[in-house]
């Protein structure tokens, strides 16, 4: 019974550990990897995930029952990553041990009958054995030479065993090692990196632009301070880079056709101490699409981009309330954005907070910064372009209870539909405004007078926002040096060919001594053919000899380990063959 587990484990163990299967796991992994390209993944953006689900009900509900939108961290494609790990390194042990046990042993004797190797010379040279084999040797003193004496040699001549190539399953055993390492580095980034988003309403150039009052500065000194993060299981939140930068503009420019050429924008920034000096100390730069600002291992990037509208509501009693809200595009080519904004009355118009909770207005509308009027009666608003030549909204006025006071989460960018539904909003009207313009809008509700509430609606103008992400991975200093060394293996491995000479010497009397030479490959591309008639020619003929480069070419090395030559078997070197 234990002699059967044992082998079947040895079977599992060699299966697991072949090249086919390695292949296997990778054709699998590639092909699992195809719809985490194609469609939107929770851990990177778990609002298009939503999106994608709203929009196809039934086929979202299967994928994400397959786990279609949570790929990379799948049980299936865990357990396929594990299994691939287990086989390279499976693979990498026991072919570093055959590696170098074959370094350290003498290159194999020649074989009796060296006519039947794939390329073979012999000759006659007017020198002793001792002068001949001096010559050889200082032709191949490149070369791993060991020297066999008559009593060893097969054929009973002194011989000379030269080979090279050595190089090429040594870059084969790093590609392997660099590839479980990279895996390895990945799995530990994803354990301990944080990447987080802020947006940061900034200054325009535009001449609609509204003076930016609230707080244009970011500090990432707490999670907290991130509009959304994520982070690997292995980070607690304590462990943020102290930096703060203050967003001072946002500039764009945009092809005739809408499409924008460049966009960047001009940052100060402090660093640990220097955050609390003057502000005006900080240091400048200016953020453009792949151009980060690194700080201290953090990497600061220019996401995106949008627009915030800035909306005053005036209460009959003269009091009035403005916010400057941040819209979501919806166009990424002209920027026609969505937003909502929710206002709660004057505490002093209404004392009680019952009443007060009946008299909150929400405004929810559309914003474009170059105006385009379209639909049957002109009231359809689009953009034209998305720079803020000709800023407008569109905007949808309610009154009621907002859900201010409910303490649950809402849309920030729309309203709660049920709050509609069950008639705690009602609409009460709809208005068009250019950047400046008013509207009287009668809400329905009853002041503390008795009289009609009617408000005041202003559109002041808009500012740009900036969308910035701050993101941090401590091992992208080992992914490159693992990729570089993955890549320089991989150059090697089909660079470096591995070959193989012998020279056997036989007296021919008169002083002149017989030479016989063949050469063996994996191949006889790239050059080796040409490669031994040049060594024939410096032992033969003396036409000099091969100053050769450290290695030359030949197809890549198989995952499985190299044929094993047996010094005692000629039949090994005619299999290598």
């Amino acid at each position: 019974m234990l002699n059967t587990a044992t082998n079947w484990a040895k079977k599992l163990w060699h299966w697991l550990t072949s090249m086919r299967t390695a292949l296997v796991l990778l054709f699998l992994l590639a092909l699992i990897a195809v719809p985490g390209a194609l469609l939107p993944q929770r851990e990177i953006s778990e609002s298009q995930v939503n999106e994608y689900l709203d929009a196809n009900p039934v086929m979202g509900k299967i994928y994400d029952k397959l786990m279609l939108f949570d790929v990379f961290s799948s049980p299936i494609f865990v357990a396929l990553l594990t299994l691939l790990i287990i086989s390279l390194i499976g693979c990498i042990i026991p072919r570093s041990i055959d590696h170098y046990k074959a370094y350290n042993a003498k290159p194999t004797r020649a074989p009796k009958y060296l006519h039947r190797m794939p390329h073979h010379a012999a000759g006659e040279v007017e020198m002793s054995i001792d002068e001949a084999t001096a010559r050889a040797e200082r032709t191949l003193r490149k070369w791993r030479v060991a020297r066999y004496e008559p009593t060893d040699d097969r054929a009973g001549a002194l011989s000379l065993s030269a080979e090279r190539g050595y190089a090429r399953e040594l870059a084969n055993l790093l590609f392997h090692v660099a590839i479980v390492a990279l895996i390895a580095i990945f799995a530990y980034g994803r354990m301990v990196f944080y990447e987080g988003q802020v947006i940061v309403v900034t200054n325009s150039e535009s001449e609609y632009a509204v003076p930016v009052e609230q707080s244009r500065e970011f500090c990432n000194t707490s999670p907290a301070n991130f509009d959304t993060f994520r982070a690997g299981p292995l980070f607690d939140g304590t462990g943020l880079t102290p930096f703060c930068f203050i967003s001072q503009d946002f500039t764009a420019e945009y092809l005739q056709n809408g499409q924008a050429d460049s966009f960047g924008s001009r940052v100060s920034y402090a660093e640990s101490e220097d955050m609390a000096t003057d502000p005006e100390t900080w240091e400048d730069y200016t953020l453009a699409v792949n151009h980060p600002l690194r700080i201290g291992g953090d990497r600061v990037y220019l996401q995106g981009h949008g627009f915030a509208p800035q909306i005053t509501v005036t209460w009959p009693d003269g009091e009035s309330r403005t916010q400057m809200v941040q819209y979501r595009p919806t166009d990424l080519t002209f920027f026609l954005s969505n937003g909502v904004m929710r206002f709660d009355p004057p505490a002093g118009m209404y004392p009680d907070l019952g009443e007060r909770r009946q008299h909150q207005l929400a405004i929810e509308g559309v914003f474009a910064p170059t105006a385009q009027w379209t639909g049957p009666n002109g009231d359809m608003l689009q953009s034209a372009f998305p720079s803020m030549d000709d800023p407008a909204v569109s905007l949808d006025v309610y009154a009621g209870d907002a859900g201010l006071d409910t303490g649950r989460p809402q849309n920030f960018f729309a309203l709660d539909q049920t709050l509609i539904a069950n008639g705690q909003l009602e609409r009460a009207d709809r208005i068009q405004l250019a950047a400046g313009e008013e509207a009287q809008v009668p809400t329905g509700k009853k002041t503390p007078d008795g009289e009609d509430e009617v408000v005041t609606v202003r559109f002041d103008g808009a500012a740009e926002y900036a969308n910035y992400q701050i993101s941090r991975d401590p091992t992208q200093f080992w992914a490159l040096v693992a990729t570089t060394v993955m890549l320089a293996s991989l150059v090697g491995s089909l660079l470096i060919k591995r070959r193989r000479i012998w020279v056997r010497f036989t007296p021919a009397g008169d002083g002149t001594t017989r030479v016989e030479l063949a050469g063996l490959a994996r191949t006889d591309r790239a050059g080796w053919g040409s490669e031994f008639d040049d060594v024939v020619d410096a032992i033969l003929r003396g036409r000099g000899e091969k100053d050769e480069d450290s290695e030359d070419s030949e197809d890549i090395d198989s995952y499985e380990a190299d044929d094993q030559y047996d010094d005692d078997d000629e039949d090994d070197v005619e299999e290598w063959h």
